[in-house]
């Protein structure tokens, strides 16, 4: 037992010195840790951002102008007052968003309670903006025009019920706190499975494979100390990005403790870098393993629950992504990173984790034993 111990330290730390004379993978981390975590949360598809708009205003009334002065920043650039010949000349040359017309008498007629109409148009070409706009603008003018009856027409009922709407978590909706955190998942992942991967096709390539299959050291204890040295490399680049990034650079504050989410981490590291290893031994070569990374990396990715929640995927996708660890990762990381989770809320997550990482090591190590033995 003591002998296996050292075997391991010892293969764990030529795997450290291998990886730090590779000038390309550090720098792959390096970035993946850092420009890559801040590009993922600041370009937040489903955000809204000083978006352009207009206001053509054949009203001029004091609620036409109140509504027109509820568009700030950030959400919205600061309107632009233009004539109802320029709308279609504006959105072909792509200068506005949104072009926001108010009618002749619109005043007068809300008053009456005739219930008039105003024209959105929308330039559904920039999709990361039009449909997230059109419902701001939507509940900017349903605000403003029922404040403005009670405050004008005492006794008015402007609506049948008015919705309170606080949300949790995330008060003021900041894309970029999903999108940060769903980045870490993303890069943890990738850069776990490369690393593992690469270390041994670069074993095979250079041949000391062979030189270590000759001596006392077994298949076991190669595995174990790929996966504890590429692991140790990820978990530390994610503790300082979660520090210098995502709560430094980002500004993002971090509900739950960092102890219980790096733990968590720990335990996906140790499913992931297995399926690094399984890759590894289906492929002859690193296109190889690229490709391999590609077809199994970037499903996970997308279907994981990141971006769209599980339970809104097809039913046979939900259980094919019940073996995918990034599954795991995506919940217990929102739970604890945004919603403050402690551990009797999440040890269920992570003991799948665990089990799963298990099942990949497992069947890693027989595909491994049989690739050592051809």
């Amino acid at each position: 037992m003591r002998s296996a111990f050292r075997h391991i330290a010892s293969l764990s730390f030529k795997e450290l010195v291998g990886l730090f004379r590779d000038p390309l993978l550090m720098g792959l981390i390096v970035y993946n840790f850092s420009a890559g975590i801040y590009l993922g949360a600041s370009a937040a598809p489903d955000s809204i951002d000083h978006a352009a708009i207009a206001v053509v205003d054949e009203d001029n009334s004091p609620l036409t102008q109140r509504i027109t002065d509820a568009f700030i920043p950030p959400l919205f650039a600061k309107p632009e007052m233009i004539s109802r010949m320029d709308i279609d000349r504006m959105l072909d040359m792509g200068k506005f968003t949104f072009v926001v017309v108010f009618p002749s008498n619109f005043q007068e007629r809300v008053l009456a309670n005739h219930r008039p109409e105003i024209q959105v148009n929308i330039d559904a070409t920039r999709m990361s903006q039009a449909f997230t706009g059109n419902g701001y603008i939507q509940s900017i003018i349903t605000r403003e025009v029922n404040k403005f009856l009670r405050e004008n027409r005492p006794g008015a009922k402007s609506a049948a019920a008015e919705a309170l709407v606080r949300n949790r978590f995330n008060a003021n909706l900041t894309q970029s706190w999903a999108g940060a955190v769903n980045e870490l998942v993303n890069n943890i992942a990738l850069i776990a499975m490369l690393l593992t991967g690469a270390a041994l096709i670069r074993e095979r390539e250079r041949g000391t494979l062979e030189h270590l299959l000759v001596t006392p050291i077994h298949p076991v204890e190669i595995m174990l100390a790929k996966i504890i040295a590429m692991s140790l490399v990820v978990l530390a680049a994610t503790g300082l990005s979660l520090v210098l990034m995502i709560q430094g650079a980002l500004n993002i504050p971090i509900a739950g403790s960092k102890c219980l989410f790096m733990t968590g981490v720990l335990l996906n590291l140790f499913a992931m870098t297995s399926m690094g290893i399984l890759l590894a031994c289906f492929s002859r070569d690193m296109p190889q393993l690229g490709i391999l990374m590609i077809l199994v990396l970037m499903p996970m990715q997308i279907l994981s629950g990141g971006s769209t929640p599980l339970s809104s995927m097809p039913v046979p996708i939900q259980l094919v992504m019940h073996f995918a660890p990034t599954t795991y990762f995506v919940k217990f990381s929102n739970a604890i990173l945004i919603r403050g989770a402690e551990f009797p809320l999440i040890w269920e997550i992570f003991l799948q984790t665990f089990l799963l990482g298990c099942l990949y090591f497992f069947v890693s190590l027989l595909r491994f034993r049989k690739s050592v033995a051809s």
